[in-house]
Formats: C-alpha cells, structure tokens, sequence
C-alpha cells in the first residue's frame, strides 16, 4: 500500500465536539471538504468554505435528512481503488472525484434510547444508515482511503498530514480496525435494543458488550498482573472512565476502583459530601454546609486509615477544601470532583509534599445518569443485576421498638442507611453528625463487622448511630451496641429472630428502624 496526498474529504457527523479547529486544520494543509446538512453549517459558521455533497451530487437531501450522501459519485469516489484502470476511468467517464479522508461518527442511538421515556419511534429515527455505510466502504478500502469515526482520532491524523500530506498505511490499517468495531458496537447496540423491546422484563435473551480500549495500565491489583482500563461505547454520564486527569502519576487498577466507588458514595447526597477509600470501602465521609467542612470530618473519620486514601467530593472543589487536603502529614493518592477551582489546583500541586504526584479526576457535573444494569463477570459466563442506586421509601421504614428515634438523630439514622449501601457487607457502620466514625466491612460474622466499627470509633461511639447492610441474626450485636453507648440503630429487618433482636433493643432502651430492604455489596 501507498500513502497518497490527501486532497479531499468527506465531514458528516454527530458528535461535533472539536470538528471546528480540526476541519480548519485540514483546511489549512490544503485539503478540500465536502460535507452535509447540520455538520456543512456548522463549519459554515465557522468561516470555512465547504462544498455541498448536494451540490456535487446534483441530488437534493430529502426525507428530513434521511438520504444525503447515498449516492454513486459519493461512494465511487470512496471505492476507487487507484492501483484498478477500470476504477480510475470510471471516475473519469461519470464525474467523479476521489477521496482520500472520511469522517463519520454515528447517530447517538445508545445515548437516545438510553434516556427514560424514549419511544420506539424515537429509537427508529437514531439509527443511521448513510454513516455505517461510509464508514464500511472508507474501512474497506483503506488501502487509499483514511477513516475516522471518534474525534480522540483527529489530533493523529491531522499530525501526519501536516507532516507529510498523506496518512500512512499502519494509520489507515488502524483507521480501519476501530471503524469496523465501531459499526459492529453500534449494530449490536441497535439489536440489543430490539430485542429487550420484544422481551419481557428487563433482561435480553442475547446481551452483547461493546467496550473500547481507554488505556494500558501499569499493572492490575498486584504488579504481576498486566491490565488496561476499557470504556463502554456509547456510555454517558459522568464517570471515572470519562474523566479528564489534571494532574499527577499515570492511575492504576486500585486506584479506578476506589475513585468509582468514592463517585458512587458522593453522588448519593445532595449536600456538600466527601468521602475517602482506602481498599474499596469508605473509611471516612461526612456531609456538611461547605465542602471543606465535610472534608476535615470525613477525613477525622479515621486519620490513620486516610492515609494514602482516594478522595471523593459531590462539589467543585474549592480553595478552602484544597487547604483541608494540604494538611501537613496527610497523604493523599487520588482526587475526584465534578470540577476544581484553578486556585484550588494550584494549592494541591503546589502546597503538599506530594504536589505533582497527586491524580486530580474532573468528572464534570453529576447528573442522574447511572448504570442501569450491573455486570460481573464469572468463569464461563457473567451475572447481570440491577444497579442498586434507587433511594430507599422512608415511608417504608418502620419503627419495631417500644422507643422512638429521637428527631435529632434522624439525620444520623439517614445517613448512615446512604453509607452502609457502599460497604462491603457484613457492613456494619457508626455515624455521628452525619460523619462516619466507624466502619466495619466484609466480615464473615455481623457482630465481628459490630466489634470492628466500635473499635474504629472508640469514644465517638457514645451517642452514635449504627446502620446495618443486613438484619441481625441474633442479639448479640445489640448487646455489644448498647455497651458501646449507640443511640440508635437502623436496619433492613427479616430475620427469623427478628424477636429477639427487637427484645434486646427494648431491654436497653434503643430505638430500631426496620428499613425493608436490604443493601448487600459483595
């Protein structure tokens, strides 16, 4: 294969994040662009002059944009092979011109039928038909044509014809290699979608994944373990795997676990929160009136455990927070927040010993978007449930004791049932002021989860509260709960001693709410 001058291209997508400044750049090493519709007046009104494919074709877009470029003089100037005479005087014979560049990114059909309400129509409509056939025909003959289909493609491709007015057979080859997963994804997406519409329940009979090579990481949980971090084509929303890195040393495998779960944790509340990972479980969090606030608490939680930890904010992050995260003797691995305050970047790269060192993740604003559908994978096979994100119907929840909660600790009660949700069951967690003071996490024995988090919270656990991921299945945590000096407990109820366990928490004076439902996290 040669690489031939790139004189022309086709522009017709979706997604026009940075089209702009990479059009111009084309246009500025001298190539000429044809283009469609909304992306030909996109770049129109930024200055540049751009063919019509209408005008060349002599064929009006019609059907409200449905047919535009599905046309011999758009596709015979793609599938020219040069190295054919036949082609080459085909082209000659019926005015067609060659193309060397084609840029196609789809219809969001994932991101459409992903929004709540969305009808069939509104699916039908998402599914593009001139795109995928661009993009096959560019792939399959990219022996003299160059196909992008994701805009982190365009600074690669700019680069070389810059350098040198053509793109090269290992770029086209890899061009091609991604459009050909990129329609296989986008065509599994349109048949998953169909075939949960005509399914019953939530579950497809066939589920196909779609997953795109983000990065290569260092290593996986042990340094003898190779690994890479993918995202899911097609997926929306904030999130650790869309983030844009600010700062800081490349992120490993644990630290993307913890940075997820510490997202998962502040998105929960719709006050300023923060809470801090260590090992994929919170060992702090807290809620307050400013986010620095909620930091020093969350951060109070267990100081020795902080060490080292992953930081999770629900806020942009300010320079008072920042000033929080610089205290002397704190060690802090990675940071994720919606946005930072520039003066708050410069304290954290600047003011700590660690300065350049630590990862800074800036998710952008958390929405409601979530995951669905929660998938682990098994040997041979996977498990598919759904994500357990809904908030709980207080009206559900049940006082079983003859004492009632004290208003006042309500919101401890509240918050403590947010938490446990994200601890690593049995989760067994003490909050005070709406502050974790105790975790304990992924014990094989409930009152082993009791005795850790007392111990973790030692005087802090006089007028706590305790939340648990699971029912009691014996008193013996009550009792252990009510010598510690807790206020109150919280839990989901279910329990064949269920009794019992109320029995004790009379015997002691302790009110107990029944939740109803239950927050296993294995």
């Amino acid at each position: 294969m040669n690489a031939l001058p790139v004189q022309r291209a086709i522009i017709s997508v979706s997604d026009k994040l940075g089209l702009a400044d990479f059009a111009r750049g084309l246009s500025d090493c001298g190539v000429e662009i044809y283009s469609t519709g909304g992306t030909r007046r996109h770049l129109e009104s930024d200055g540049m002059q751009i063919v019509d494919i209408s005008d060349y074709t002599g064929f009006p877009e019609m059907m409200h944009g449905r047919l535009k470029t599905l046309h011999p003089k758009v596709f015979g100037g793609i599938l020219c092979r040069r190295d054919h005479d036949e082609d080459l005087q085909a082209l000659q014979q019926h005015g067609i011109v060659p193309f060397e560049l084609i840029v196609v990114n789809l219809y969001p059909f994932e991101a459409t039928v992903s929004r709540p309400g969305v009808t069939l129509a509104d699916a039908i409509e998402q599914i593009d038909i001139g795109g995928p056939s661009l993009v096959r025909a560019a792939a399959k003959n990219h022996a003299f044509v160059a196909i992008v289909t994701n805009r982190e493609q365009y600074s690669a491709v700019l680069q070389e014809i810059a350098d040198t007015g053509c793109i090269s057979d290992s770029l086209r080859r890899q061009l091609a290699a991604e459009a050909f997963a990129h329609t296989a994804a986008y065509d599994r997406a349109i048949a998953d979608y169909f075939a949960g519409a005509a399914a019953d329940g939530i579950f497809p009979a066939m589920l196909n994944l779609s997953l795109r090579r983000k990065a290569e990481l260092r290593y996986g949980e042990n340094p003898h373990q190779s690994a890479a971090v993918y995202r899911t084509v097609g997926a929306g929303g904030p999130s650790v795997v869309t983030a844009r890195q600010l700062n800081g040393k490349e992120l490993s495998y644990n630290n993307l676990l913890d940075l997820d779960s510490a997202l998962a944790i502040v998105r929960s509340f719709g006050q300023p929160a923060a809470a801090v990972l260590k090992h994929n479980n919170p060992c702090g969090a807290a809620v307050a009136e400013t986010l620095a606030a909620a930091t020093q608490r969350a951060l109070d939680g267990d100081p020795l455990s902080a060490f080292g930890s992953v930081l999770g904010f629900n806020r942009t992050v300010d320079v008072a927070t920042a000033e929080v995260l610089s205290t002397p003797g704190l060690f802090v691995e990675a940071v994720v927040a919606p946005d930072y305050e520039a003066a708050a970047v410069g304290v954290l790269t600047t003011k700590p010993k660690w300065k350049k060192n630590v990862r800074l993740m800036q998710v952008g604003r958390l929405d409601e978007t979530r995951s669905s559908l929660q998938l682990r994978y098994l040997d041979g096979g996977m498990l598919v449930q759904e994500s357990d994100v809904a908030p709980d119907p207080e009206a559900d929840w049940k006082v079983v004791t003859q004492a009632q909660p004290p208003a006042a600790l309500m919101d401890d009660l509240r918050f403590g049932w947010a938490i446990c949700r994200h601890v690593k069951s049995n989760a067994i967690v003490l909050c005070r002021d709406q502050s974790l003071v105790g975790v304990g996490a992924g014990q094989m024995s409930r009152v082993d989860s009791v005795e850790i988090a007392i111990s973790k919270a030692g005087g802090r656990a006089q007028g706590s509260v305790l939340a648990s991921d699971a029912f009691f299945p014996f008193p013996d945590s009550i009792h252990r709960a009510a010598a510690a000096g807790v206020a109150a407990l919280i839990q989901p109820g279910g329990s064949v001693r269920d009794e019992e366990v109320v029995a004790a928490c009379n015997e002691r004076g302790l009110p107990m709410i029944f939740t109803g439902r239950r927050h296993f996290k294995h």
